[in-house]
């Protein structure tokens, strides 16, 4: 099932890797991240009307606290993040929770899962937008092709500040 250009629904993939690729260092995001990423993720965060991750992301990052909505992807019918009293734990595929995401809290969607639930969502042209961090950040885990992702997309834009790459792409 595909997005109706026609319509308002932005679903925004934002993503932290460090220049080999990684996205994880030491077992978490943090790793491979920076004050700047980390500056401009939280801000775009704040303008979501919610959050996608799958189980693995809500285990090993920090999402106990949220400024919106946070829907976990899970087939575990224990909600990891039970302390956080918007969290949602759904078990859907990744197309049909944005679809039911839309539906339950508005079209402005930001995944911040792991690579499988990205590529499974960019091979469904279930995503609008990417917004990729480059940090210099090497010898991480959990490496991602970024050429193929940013494939996906036709308009890319790039900047550099402290070190720090920021690649926006839209469809």
């Amino acid at each position: 099932m595909k997005f109706n250009i026609l319509t308002h629904m932005t679903v925004t993939v934002t993503l932290v890797v460090g220049a080999d690729g990684s996205t994880t260092k030491n077992g978490n995001s943090a790793g491979v991240s920076n004050i700047v990423d980390r500056t401009a993720f939280l801000t775009r965060r704040r303008s979501a009307d919610c959050i996608l991750i799958g189980g693995n992301t809500a285990r090993t990052e920090p999402y106990h606290r949220t400024p919106v909505p946070v829907v976990v992807i899970s087939k575990s019918l224990i909600n990891p993040l039970a302390d956080n009293r918007l969290a949602h734990c759904w078990n859907l595929s990744p197309v049909d929770a944005i679809h039911r995401a839309i539906k339950t809290f508005g079209p402005s969607v930001h995944v911040e899962a792991g690579a499988t639930i990205i590529r499974e969502l960019l091979e469904s042209n279930s995503v609008d937008a990417l917004e990729l961090s480059v940090t210099e950040v090497i010898g991480g885990e959990d490496v991602i092709d970024v050429a193929n992702l940013l494939s996906h997309f036709t308009h890319i834009d790039e900047k550099a500040e402290s070190g720090t790459r920021f690649i926006s792409a839209r469809r």
